[in-house]
């Protein structure tokens, strides 16, 4: 598991004073792209061999709202991978309280940049598969 910290920006705020639901999906990535970093893998690296992972399966329970200036804590677990794709699990938490303000799931297949389905290569498969680096 890995966690990154951030600080709600106005930006993400709608009228009602409370984060806007699609900002989670982008606080997911950050998440997702921190915990590969984390464990030698760059997207860039992988961009440039023609490997790039869409999304397939996205959801998001929302529990509780995050406010303009709260300071939240993103956590990323890699729970499933194979040659083929990687699942995430999430939770979203304020960190004044540790309230749970979201949980969710991504699904990621390997495809190259035309969108077919590609094996992942055992160099970042075995970063991937290994026990919990982060």
């Amino acid at each position: 598991m890995i966690t990154v910290r951030e600080k709600v920006r106005f930006v993400e705020t709608d009228l009602m004073g409370v984060v806007h639901h699609s900002n989670y999906f982008r606080w997911f990535e950050m998440a997702r792209v921190e915990y590969l970093r984390q464990i030698g893998i760059l997207l860039t690296d992988m961009m440039a061999e023609d490997i790039v992972f869409p999304i397939t399966d996205v959801e998001c329970k929302y529990r509780a709202s995050a406010k303009f200036d709260d300071y939240i804590l993103i956590e990323a677990v890699l729970a499933e991978v194979s040659k083929v794709k990687m699942v995430f699990t999430y939770r979203v938490l304020r960190e004044k309280d540790g309230a749970l303000l979201a949980t969710g799931r991504t699904q990621n297949a390997f495809t190259n940049k035309q969108g077919k389905v590609v094996r992942l290569p055992d160099k970042y498969f075995d970063k991937l598969n290994k026990p919990s680096q982060c």
